[in-house]
């Protein structure tokens, strides 16, 4: 693949996953992530809380002192799945919190880290030439800090797809939003009669 278009989806895919959210992104890989290696907790978990919902119910149901026996033994059940639920949520509480931090720095290294190695393995080439008098005497700031006169840099690239991406994504918001961005307000029927 060529520079320009590796830096190119490097911005890319930093812009993706910043107009997703790195916590939305998270909530999902750490959903699949405990379906794939941790259904078995997660089922078990499912299922203590609806035996717990039950013998809560059936529980209010039972009068403490008409069925005293029955009342106590529901209650220590109950006491029972609750202290056993709050166990399992601590392991997979401490197990997300170790995902996030895991996955929080796999996404960093992937998007600003590889644009920064990048940037800096080749940061003396060119990604591209310019024509020559394109730009007159300001062709030095595109070729700004290490890349040879006349062509573009790695990090005024970066700067470039990443401006232009950025106008991309408010065309589509507006778009969605169903806003005319460049609609202009027309007359109204009151200001047409005082004329």
């Amino acid at each position: 693949m060529s520079l320009i278009t590796t830096i190119f989806m490097l911005v890319f895919v930093t812009e993706l996953i910043s107009w997703i959210g790195k916590s939305a992104l998270l909530e999902l890989v750490y959903t699949l992530y405990l379906r794939i290696f941790y259904s078995s907790k997660v089922a078990r978990q499912r299922k203590l809380k609806s035996e717990i919902l039950l013998n809560k119910k059936e529980l209010l149901q039972t009068s403490a002192q008409d069925q005293f026996a029955k009342w106590a033994k529901l209650r220590r059940t109950v006491d029972k799945g609750l202290a056993d639920l709050e166990k399992l949520n601590g392991e997979l509480s401490a197990m997300r919190s170790g995902f996030s931090l895991k996955f929080n720095s796999a996404v960093w290294v992937l998007t600003a880290g590889l644009q920064f190695v990048v940037g800096w393995w080749y940061r003396k080439s060119a990604v591209f030439y310019l024509p020559p008098g394109w730009f007159g005497p300001l062709t030095w700031m595109l070729a700004f800090p290490f890349a040879p006169a006349g062509s573009v840099s790695c990090g005024v690239w970066q700067m470039a797809c990443r401006r232009v991406i950025k106008v991309g994504e408010r065309v589509v918001k507006d778009l969605a939003a169903g806003a005319e961005p460049g609609a202009v307000p027309t007359e109204q029927q009151g200001d047409k009669k005082s004329s």
